[in-house]
């Protein structure tokens, strides 16, 4: 955090939301309900699982793109179009190859009508201070990953924003790299060599979250909304081994492993809401599944027979796993009723148990009957072919049931899921050439001689 610095909120979200309007005439809401302010002197991270909004979240901040509902504000003005104040590093890189690192740090500028002579003493400036001096006339191929990053900093720093959204930008670099890029940046913000006020980072790990902000915002998904907003009181730099650290790592997982618990938004709005939205808001949404292999599932329930350590951030760490690698093998283990996940903890259920023990085709006997007690989706997919005599129904047919829930993009992806897991337990089969799903006709083997 910044010393001395005034705290001083210039954007605030109120009831922020976005949605899209769907091929077939459904309105899906990607966020809701989205209250904060973001303030002078911080560093904000925005965490989550993957499809809880976070980068539509921060482009909504930027002005990209406008919010369906609620306002955006800058300085107590509605924001209209691109904020004036953001400038943003992608995960990407995003630079042009057929220009020089001066020239494409210099496009920010060169947008924004400065004089020639003006945006090269600028960008030189940034240049020199983001540690690339000696690269200016390097193009973008001549550069390593960290260094192509360090121009996208530049050239996001050299318009001097008030707020410098950064989204997952130490993503595509290896973990050498990446550390070392994010102590540089944390060296530069606490050193006040560069001009912006504030920073954004949209991130899916949780020690980097908890290493970098002064606040951690947590978004839950389906769809997005602040889970939590914890302020981090620790100084920089911090100790990632000591207890106060890792309590706080231990808190940010608790509250991603149980999606059941009630989030902030929904708190504050429950507060103030007639009988009616209430009623609306206590009906469950359709489930959503984590989108993993059942393979992966099995894997980790084999890591935790008989392990002594249960607390899920440290196993992330033996695993170098990130959260959106880990969680999601949690969240459909859990939904199995494989593993019993308390305050971060993670265990195997008794039936977890039985399953690491057991022989192939038991295990697929124990996931056919967990997925027709557990799984909506399945159940659906199981009664549609029941339903029919040839026993077999075209995808479409549930693509159009799951689009009146989730964006086609994700209904897609829900339908993978369940016929990979479906076929797993040979519940079903899959013809794609068709897009069929079907029950193999089995009468055949069963009217054979003995």
């Amino acid at each position: 955090m910044v010393q001395n610095a005034e705290k001083t909120s210039f954007i605030t979200l109120e009831d922020v939301g976005k949605s899209y309007l769907q091929p077939n005439g459904q309105t899906i809401s990607i966020i809701e309900n989205i209250n904060c302010k973001l303030q002078v002197g911080e560093i904000i991270a925005l965490l989550g699982p993957s499809g809880s909004g976070k980068s539509t979240l921060m482009r909504m901040i930027a002005g990209l793109i406008p919010p369906s509902s609620g306002k955006v504000k800058y300085y107590n003005r509605q924001l209209m179009g691109l904020n004036p104040g953001v400038a943003i590093v992608f995960q990407n890189f995003a630079l042009y190859p057929w220009l020089t690192v001066l020239e494409n740090v210099e496009l920010g500028l060169k947008a924004k009508g400065e004089p020639k002579d003006v945006r090269m003493q600028k960008a030189l400036r940034m240049i020199d201070v983001i540690g690339l001096d000696g690269f200016e006339n390097a193009y973008p191929k001549e550069l390593s990953g960290g260094m192509r990053q360090r121009v996208g900093f530049a050239r996001a720093l050299a318009v001097e924003p008030e707020l410098l959204c950064m989204d997952e930008p130490f993503s595509a670099l290896d973990v050498l790299t990446a550390e070392n890029l994010r102590f540089e940046l944390l060296d530069l913000w606490i050193e006040r060599r560069i001009p912006t006020k504030s920073i954004l980072i949209v991130t899916h790990g949780i020690e980097e979250a908890v290493t970098l902000a002064d606040r951690v915002i947590v978004l839950g998904r389906n769809p997005g909304r602040i889970r939590a907003d914890l302020p981090i009181k620790l100084p920089h730099y911090r100790d990632r081994k000591s207890p106060e650290f890792q309590a706080l790592v231990d808190q940010v997982y608790k509250i991603l492993t149980n999606p059941d618990l009630p989030d902030l938004s929904t708190q504050a709005n429950l507060a103030n809401a007639t009988t009616e939205d209430k009623a609306t808001a206590s009906q469950p949404k359709y489930q959503s599944l984590p989108h993993v292999r059942i393979g992966s599932v099995a894997g980790l329930l084999e890591l935790l027979e008989g392990r002594q350590e249960k607390d899920i951030y440290r196993i992330a760490q033996e695993l170098l796993l990130e959260v959106d690698d880990l969680l999601p093998i949690v969240e459909a283990s859990k939904v199995l009723e494989l593993v019993v996940v308390t305050e971060g903890d993670i265990q195997l259920a008794a039936i977890g148990e039985k399953f690491v023990k057991s022989s192939i085709d038991e295990r697929k006997d124990m996931i056919s009957s967990l997925l027709q007690r557990n799984i909506r989706l399945v159940q659906q997919i199981c009664q549609l072919l029941q339903a029919k005599r040839n026993r077999r129904i075209s995808e479409e047919l549930v693509l159009d049931i799951l689009e009146n829930y989730f964006t086609t993009k994700e209904a897609q992806r829900q339908l993978r899921t369940a016929v990979d897991w479906g076929r797993y337990a040979e519940l079903f089969s899959y013809d794609e050439p068709s897009g069929e799903i079907f029950i193999e006709d089995n009468s055949n083997e069963s009217d054979e001689p003995q």
